[in-house]
């Protein structure tokens, strides 16, 4: 399937991507999305683990489709002295090299930072790992669950009752992965357009996750308490920042922090003697909340969200997935985009969520299949037929659909 050509403000930017599962791939597409050129590079026999998640679409994985559009594929074996070239060859043209494996992994290889650099002097290298390059946990195996375990995050999530619960979204993943690698590109970018130099960056996602709690431990800092799950203002301790069940069974989330709106809510609810009680905690915020609770099962979620509609005041509902990608906001935004998939058909997928008024960044192509652009890849970087051929015969890379 023909891609679109790079469009949006990193375009001519070059990115080797080594990362696998979650974090990096995500972080990566939204480069790519942004107009960079992200050549994703994957083992011939051990690719991706992400391709083979359930569920599927077809025959794939629709969690590796939703992290890998706009990207290009090379299959290629880094155990082999000739794949080791091949890479070093790449990063001669490269501007970024983005990587996901512990500490040391690919310094053994070959193709660490130290190896890089001595091809391209001015080279990138930004490592995504659980706990850091240096460190006692440095070198552990770790998960998202785990990374916001160590952070603090685990223990500020549920309540008393349920102790720690998951938070839904892989907050390490995401925040502490993708999005802060982005920023460590970005960043990195910009300080070798001031010097000319390039760098290693150290992306720890148990250290990049930490600012999610921000407020948690300021509270902590200063009253040094360990408070339980959901007993934290904004976590569950205020009965007006919460979710509420409603008369049909679905929810409403109330985010009413501010007294005028405050005011507003307890006037519509006709309980004036609320309005003093608004920042209550404890006890008296307990049975504010069983008030309210009483309160939001008289109507149904949409009534009661219509209903603040008009007020002007922070009530939203709680929407299921299938309601997501059918919210007119969120399509006004072309946050819910469709593109075709060469095996899976049309395919509906999260939008690019920054809107740039001049350099306007696009989906370029859905994700590829492993291989799928081993050939032009090396031919741009000069390799004949014959040598692919070789290369090919000798299992240094895999071209899609060839055996």
């Amino acid at each position: 399937m023909e891609r679109k050509p790079q469009e949006g403000p990193l375009q001519g930017v070059r990115i080797l991507d080594l990362t696998r599962l979650y974090p990096g791939p995500l972080g990566t597409m939204m480069l790519a999305d942004m107009g960079a050129d992200v050549i994703k590079i994957e083992y011939v026999n051990a690719p991706d683990y992400m391709r083979f998640y359930p569920p599927y679409i077809k025959s794939e994985s629709a969690g590796f489709i939703a992290v890998n559009r706009s990207k290009r594929s090379l299959a290629l074996n880094l155990k082999t002295p000739k794949g080791v070239g091949i890479f070093l060859s790449l990063v001669k043209t490269a501007d970024i090299v983005i990587e996901q494996f512990r500490p040391g992994v690919l310094d053994e290889m070959g193709i660490g930072y130290n190896q890089a650099r001595q091809v391209k002097e001015n080279i990138i290298y930004v490592s995504i790992t659980g706990y850091g390059q240096y460190g006692p946990y440095a070198k552990d195996a770790g998960h998202d669950i785990n990374y916001i375990g160590y952070a603090g995050i685990l223990s500020s999530a549920g309540s008393r009752e349920t102790g720690p619960l998951l938070p839904g979204p892989q907050l390490a993943d995401v925040a502490g992965g993708a999005y802060m690698s982005m920023i460590a590109c970005l960043s990195a970018l910009w300080a070798r357009e001031k010097t000319g130099k390039g760098q290693f960056v150290d992306v720890a996602m148990l250290d990049c996750v930490l600012p999610l709690i921000t407020l948690q431990m300021a509270h902590y800092q200063a009253t040094t308490m360990n408070l339980a799950p959901g007993e934290l203002p904004l976590s569950g301790g205020l009965a007006c920042y919460g979710v509420y069940s409603c008369a049909d069974g679905k929810y409403i989330a109330v985010g009413i922090l501010e007294s005028k709106f405050w005011k507003i809510f307890c006037e519509m609810a006709g309980h004036n003697e609320w309005i003093e009680k608004h920042l209550v905690m404890g006890e008296e915020a307990e049975t504010m909340r069983r008030e309210i609770a009483a309160l939001f099962r008289t109507k149904t979620r949409d009534e009661w969200a219509a209903a603040a509609k008009k007020l002007d005041i922070c009530i939203t509902p709680v929407l299921e997935l299938s309601e997501v990608e059918k919210d007119p906001h969120l399509q006004a935004r072309q946050m819910v985009c469709e593109q075709a998939h060469p095996v899976c058909g049309a395919i509906r997928e999260i939008g690019v969520p920054l809107k740039f008024s001049e350099t306007r960044p696009r989906p370029c192509g859905p994700s590829p299949t492993l291989g799928q652009d081993t050939l032009s890849i090396l031919e741009e970087i000069g390799y004949t037929r014959e040598e692919i051929d070789t290369l090919q015969q000798e299992k240094v890379i895999l071209i899609s659909g060839s055996s």
